[in-house]
């Protein structure tokens, strides 16, 4: 078995990207609600998969969304968990106003809380950022189809900047993946110059992360679509 070189490598991050970039094109929907992150085995909230679910399980008591969402961001879950746990508890909390806006005000406060210390904590400030992302494409007009999404001006998080934590946690955090994936997410229909980077920064990173590089390959294209491992041996074949 021939091993990459430091060349190669670089190299193979670089067309992983060029991927990235023409995975997401393909796509429709909002990028942080209707597309699933992969977590393995990993624990998260409740939740019944078959294709495209935005419902979760039709069982889970939603007046249990904070704290079992707390329990599992203060377990020092990955952050691939994270996002997952996150969109699951957006989807859940669209069903109760007040449970939506107790949520992140109690993430954001989590995150002021560890900085009023004196020691920061990247991943509480990861998870508000997040979230109030994730809050932002969860509004009618881009869940059309979805009748108890909170119109805009009771969406709470309509005027934050959730990405502006994400950088600033991704700063504190140093080299971070799967950070970056996260951060590829939120500036996928804008802010491209900072998309880019993101994506340049993620695909590098999962070339020793399995798991982020199946999010890498397949996160984007839904299920019936052409992968990004198909892309890859195509534009192998062509180069040949």
């Amino acid at each position: 078995m021939k091993l990459l070189t430091g060349r190669s490598t670089r190299s193979l991050a670089g067309i992983l990207a060029a991927l990235f970039f023409l995975a997401t094109s393909a796509q429709a929907g909002p990028p942080l609600i209707c597309h699933t992150i992969e977590i393995g085995q990993a624990m998260s909230l409740p939740w019944i998969n078959h294709g495209w679910n935005l419902s979760g399980n039709e069982n889970y008591e939603v007046k249990n969304l904070i704290p079992d969402t707390l329990a599992i961001l203060d377990s020092s879950a990955p952050v691939l968990v994270r996002m997952e746990t996150l969109r699951r508890a957006t989807l859940y909390a669209r069903h109760d106003p007040q449970i939506a806006r107790e949520l992140l005000t109690k993430l954001f406060a989590r995150a002021e809380a560890a900085g009023n210390t004196g020691h920061p904590d990247a991943l509480a400030m990861f998870d508000a950022g997040y979230l109030a992302e994730c809050y932002k494409q969860w509004i009618g007009k881009n869940l059309p189809h979805m009748t108890d999404n909170l119109p805009m001006d009771q969406n709470p998080g309509a005027n934050l900047d959730g990405y502006a934590l994400v950088k600033k946690a991704l700063s504190l955090r140093g080299q971070d993946p799967q950070m970056e994936f996260a951060a590829a997410l939120i500036t996928l229909e804008g802010q491209q110059a900072d998309h880019q980077q993101h994506v340049l920064k993620a695909t590098a990173g999962a070339i020793g992360d399995p798991l982020l590089a199946l999010n890498l390959k397949s996160h984007f294209m839904g299920e019936d679509g052409i992968t990004v491992a198909e892309l890859f041996s195509k534009g192998t074949k062509a180069n040949q």
